[in-house]
């Protein structure tokens, strides 16, 4: 509504100054020196009435896509209407007639004008502020919502309950090696341009794109539409991103003979969000230890096997939307305070008979393995198994037992770093 509201305003205020300025010598002198350079004849009366229309859909079309995007995209199609104003009426002279374009450019010079004037009012100032700070890193229709709402641009800092989803590259060193350095960037670039804007497209906010790794914020600056909570659209996106960089990965593999090794950490929480830098490098963005820990997930994938780790919020949240199964509990040292992790499977209700056996029986193993059932919890994951199908979480928790039926069962550096972030 703040858009339409201001559209109006500017497109009569235009015509209404146009209108005042037609009958005037400042239209008239440079209609008359236009028509004498180009040997044009003299123009019939009612040329002048009918020569509004024009300008009227050429100001209120220009000033639509001027409050619709930046100023300076806009600038190359006011300046193709100007010459395209011109070129007309030099083409009706063969047959002739004379078009005169100057009520037209004076209409859209005005135009500019009255967006120059708009953009210096607090109202005009808002958008262009927020494209400082929001780029491209949101949906478009989520960047109107921010731009029609009433939150304050500069953004001071608040405190968010927000998901965070950090997909990472971990053999980006190997391929580093093994790769030219433009083949290197281009497969990179591949895989961060198709994870960025299919988040982005889903309702994330992209907070980071850097190397081999980025980062997506769902619930703010605003919270997620299409699903029940932010930690449900989070969850979801993670897992349809898994399906579109294994089909990228088949990509890779037929250019390069490669493939990405991608890890998703999902974290729900509270979350400092807002204006972050300066001029220079001024970005709205967020931070904290819920943060922190999603980036500490995405590490933890590899050690434990599997492609989406999580947190427990997110799978308290999420759980009525998504399938799961356990993965590790972790305790600092010195605290009583217990995590539980879980690893996504797949949207509720879609994992086969097979499948879902498999959790289940998973789930079993993981619950005798607590209870230092050594016997059993190895019959629970060798019922878990599908035959034919990888499964490192799996493998992983077998060695574990092994190893805790020897005395061995001793945190890893990895899990004991999860374990002191949180």
């Amino acid at each position: 509504m703040r858009l339409v509201k201001s559209f109006l305003l500017l497109t009569i205020s235009s015509l209404v100054l146009l209108a005042l300025l037609v009958p005037t010598p400042v239209a008239a002198w440079p209609s008359t020196h236009w028509r004498d350079l180009i040997g044009a004849g003299t123009l019939p009366p009612v040329s002048r009435v009918l020569v509004l229309i024009p300008a009227l859909f050429a100001v209120a079309g220009w000033l639509w896509i001027a409050l619709r995007s930046a100023l300076a995209s806009a600038l190359p199609i006011l300046l193709l209407g100007l010459v395209l104003s011109l070129g007309a009426s030099l083409s009706a002279l063969p047959n002739g007639l004379f078009y005169d374009p100057m009520t037209l450019v004076l209409g859209l010079l005005i135009s500019l004008l009255a967006i120059q004037v708009f953009r210096q009012t607090r109202a005009g100032a808002r958008e262009p502020a927020l494209r400082r700070l929001f780029g491209q890193r949101l949906r478009p229709g989520i960047f109107r919502r921010l731009v029609e709402g009433e939150l304050p641009v500069a953004f001071p800092g608040e405190l968010y309950e927000a998901s965070v989803v950090v997909c990472t590259v971990h053999n980006h060193v190997d391929l580093m090696e093994v790769l030219s350095p433009s083949d290197y960037v281009a497969m990179m670039n591949l895989y961060l341009r198709a994870a960025s804007d299919f988040l982005v497209d889903v309702g994330g906010y992209l907070d980071e794109c850097s190397g081999e790794s980025i980062r997506v914020v769902f619930g703010v600056p605003l919270p997620v539409e299409g699903a029940p909570n932010h930690a449900a659209k989070a969850a979801r996106a993670a897992i349809d991103l898994v399906s579109r960089l294994e089909e990228l990965n088949r990509e890779c593999d037929r250019t390069w003979q490669k493939r990405l090794d991608f890890r998703i950490g999902l974290n729900s929480g509270e979350m400092v969000a807002g204006a972050f830098g300066g001029a220079r490098a001024g970005r709205f963005s967020v931070s904290g230890p819920v943060v922190e820990f999603a980036r500490h997930l995405s590490a933890a994938c590899a050690q434990y096997g599997c492609r989406i780790l999580t947190g427990p919020l997110s799978f308290e949240m999420a759980s009525s939307s998504v399938e799961a199964r356990p993965i590790d509990l972790l305790q600092r040292a010195g605290s009583r305070r217990r995590v539980e992790l879980y690893e996504f499977l797949a949207p509720k209700n879609t994992l086969s008979p097979e499948r879902e056996r498999s959790r289940d029986q998973f789930w079993k193993g993981v619950i005798f393995f607590r209870e230092r059932k050594w016997e059993e919890a190895i019959k629970a994951f060798a019922s878990a198994r599908i035959p034919g199908i990888p499964d490192k979480v799996l493998d992983h928790y077998l060695e574990r037992v092994e190893r805790a039926r020897r005395g061995e069962d001793e945190p890893t550096p990895e899990q004991a770093i999860l374990a002191e972030a949180l």
